[in-house]
């Protein structure tokens, strides 16, 4: 546990995405590996239509807000911003339940990432 949060730490937890997301371009074959220190987060991410990501950010209490940027597989980059909720699935993973949109192209929506175990 954190020492301001219910939830535990973000710190080297990796999370898949859990459907394709229709603006998005994250999808199940997309990893992010997240970090966490002093309320800061960081992650990078890969795989299915993204090529390469990185997001940076805030957490206060089970809230993430941070700022993406990705580059997809034909080379097209694009930014974007994101608010997160940390929930726990009924196995115990964690879930963020995320509220995004673009800011670089039109486009906005809500997916989910779950922990792997």
């Amino acid at each position: 546990m954190t020492g301001r949060d219910a939830s535990p730490s973000l710190d080297g937890r990796i999370f898949v995405a859990e459907s394709q997301a229709a603006e998005g371009g994250v999808g199940p074959e997309t990893v992010f590996t997240y970090h966490e220190a002093d309320g800061d987060i960081w992650a990078t991410y890969a795989g299915g239509e993204v090529r390469r990501g990185y997001l940076v950010g805030t957490r206060q209490g089970d809230t993430l807000s941070f700022r993406y940027s990705q580059m997809n597989q034909a080379r097209e980059t694009a930014s974007g911003r994101c608010t997160a909720k940390i929930t726990a699935t009924t196995d115990r993973r964690l879930r963020l339940e995320e509220t995004w949109a673009w800011e670089s192209k039109p486009g906005n929506g809500s997916s989910a990432v779950v922990e792997l175990i």
